[in-house]
């Protein structure tokens, strides 16, 4: 797989990972295919978290917003080595992570909802995303289990998606297949710094020197003991609330994302239909509540009606890592050493690719990636939210 990040190599140092998601253990990959010694440590068992919880959706056309520009281009440009990256995990590990190209349809069920999707529209539009305005009838010829109430819609043909938890176990593979090694239920009690560098992690209480570590723990990266407050990335937790269905994998009802107002839908090869999620400022409660449930079931069911003869396979609370400027933290910290890849919020498996080569990079070459400048860590001390404007 190549990166469109060149990098010249100049040292292979052993590296500490911490956090074994999809952005820690795709680091991890790169890492030790170049060469690296790398260990990665998981408070529980790797890819269980956050990349677990997601849908997989890789939405970065349909999520651009007014003021996110650059974050729209660091979307698409992970957007862009989605198919290599899918393929590459596939072909190292011998697990299909299940892209597809199928594309991503929103549909408005009334005339507001409408006008604020065509608002949207004609704004990505603007930024040169691909999208089509779709009819109520069009939208319904796609996927015939629509309302007949839907008024209108958007067809988004760059959008696509993977399944999430196929591609973090086909991860671990890859990277341990490239020779790192995996530390399950291995909780980091702390990153050892000396002299204001980073030079190992404690483990079991014990000391295991790295010559670069990295953060990459999600929603716990605030947590994670021994970094020097000013250099403590301000990631918090944001609940999600989800359920899948299970529909007849030879006759789905739904074959496309779909976005309708306050809900997704994300079908899969093997019948499963994804549903979510809630966005909670709840710290990391784990519950799972009626109200959230009715809440992306309602919303569902107003925009698909036949889902409400499928049965429930399952539900799970995920925690979204969140930035203060809801974009990604990713490159080299104010500690010499110690790397930063979290703060991804609902994109963390959409930049997967990305945050994988480009921090992998930054860590081989020792120079910063021009594509990472806008996400620093620095930017949330120059008083300034840099991610969130456009380069």
């Amino acid at each position: 797989m190549e990166t469109p990040f060149p990098t010249a190599i100049r040292h292979r140092p052993h590296t500490a990972v911490i956090g074994g998601g999809v952005n820690g253990l795709g680091i991890a990959w790169t890492l030790a295919r170049a060469g690296c010694r790398v260990d990665v440590y998981d408070a529980g068992e790797p890819g269980t978290a956050a990349s677990w919880a997601a849908a997989g959706m890789l939405a970065a056309g349909a999520e651009a917003e007014p003021g996110e520009e650059a974050l729209t281009n660091l979307g698409r440009l992970s957007q862009r080595l989605w198919p290599d990256f899918a393929e590459a995990v596939r072909a190292a590990s011998g697990i299909d992570p299940e892209y597809r190209t199928d594309g991503l349809l929103i549909a408005a069920i009334t005339r507001d909802e409408a006008e604020r999707v065509r608002w949207n529209y004609q704004y990505q539009r603007e930024q040169g995303i691909p999208l089509d305005w779709l009819t109520g009838p069009q939208l319904r010829e796609r996927e015939p289990h629509l309302t007949r109430h839907v008024q209108g819609g958007v067809a988004s043909h760059d959008d696509h998606q993977v399944n999430n938890r196929a591609l973090t176990r086909g991860l671990r593979k890859a990277a341990e297949a490239a020779g790192a090694c995996v530390h399950a239920n291995t909780p980091v009690e702390a990153v050892v710094t000396e002299g204001g560098r980073a030079t190992g992690v404690r483990v079991g209480g014990e000391t295991v020197s790295a010559d670069a570590v990295v953060l990459a723990a999600g929603a716990w990266s605030h947590g994670v003991a021994g970094v020097p407050e000013a250099a403590r990335p301000p990631v918090r937790p944001v609940k999600g609330q989800m359920l899948s269905l299970r529909m007849d994998p030879e006759a789905p009802l739904l074959r496309h994302v779909l976005w309708a107002p306050t809900v997704y839908l994300v079908p899969r090869r093997d019948g499963t239909l994804v549903i979510g999620g809630t966005v909670e400022e709840n710290g990391f409660d784990t519950t799972i509540t009626a109200g959230g449930l009715y809440a992306i079931l309602q919303a569902a069911w107003r925009a698909v009606p036949a889902i409400e003869d499928l049965p429930v396979q399952e539900t799970w609370v995920g925690f979204r890592p969140t930035s203060r400027d809801d974009a990604p933290i990713l490159g080299r910290s104010s500690v010499d050493g110690l790397w930063l890849a979290t703060g991804h919020h609902r994109n963390g498996i959409l930049l997967a690719p990305l945050t994988a080569q480009a921090v992998a990079a930054e860590i081989l070459s020792g120079e910063r990636v021009p594509e990472l400048a806008p996400f620093g860590p620095e930017r949330f001390t120059r008083g300034r939210p840099a991610a969130m404007e456009a380069t």
